[in-house]
């Protein structure tokens, strides 16, 4: 069984900085891609930003620039840097691993969510 241990969040006033991180822990052979997703409270899921386990990464519009997404691979675990935070970023984090290889085949997590409250 595989699981995705978020840490990090938290209340930070607007423009300050937060550091999530997502740590995957099993038995995993290989994980393609890593990333954070956001629900904020009426609104649907949406992506943050992915990393491939080549380093490529995408970004949401509204992040490009103040956040910035790292991977460990040895360690299975994703950061997300968050910096020049707006009220706007308010939402629960969630870190995903896609395409994940167990012994049994690939399957997708999603971590338990941490939340991240930014101050006006």
């Amino acid at each position: 069984q595989v699981q995705l241990v978020e840490s990090g969040g938290g209340l930070v006033q607007a423009g300050g900085s937060l550091r999530l991180s997502c740590a995957a822990s099993g038995t995993i052979l290989s994980i393609n891609a890593m990333g954070w997703y956001r629900q904020a409270p009426g609104k649907q899921r949406e992506l943050v930003a992915a990393i491939t386990s080549g380093g490529n990464t995408d970004y949401a519009d509204s992040v490009k620039g103040r956040f910035t997404i790292s991977r460990d691979n040895a360690k299975n675990t994703v950061y997300l840097q968050m910096n020049s935070l707006k009220p706007e970023d308010t939402a629960v984090y969630f870190c995903n691993a896609d395409r994940v290889r167990v012994p049994r085949g690939y399957s997708n997590y999603w971590g338990q969510g941490t939340q991240v409250t930014v101050s006006s």
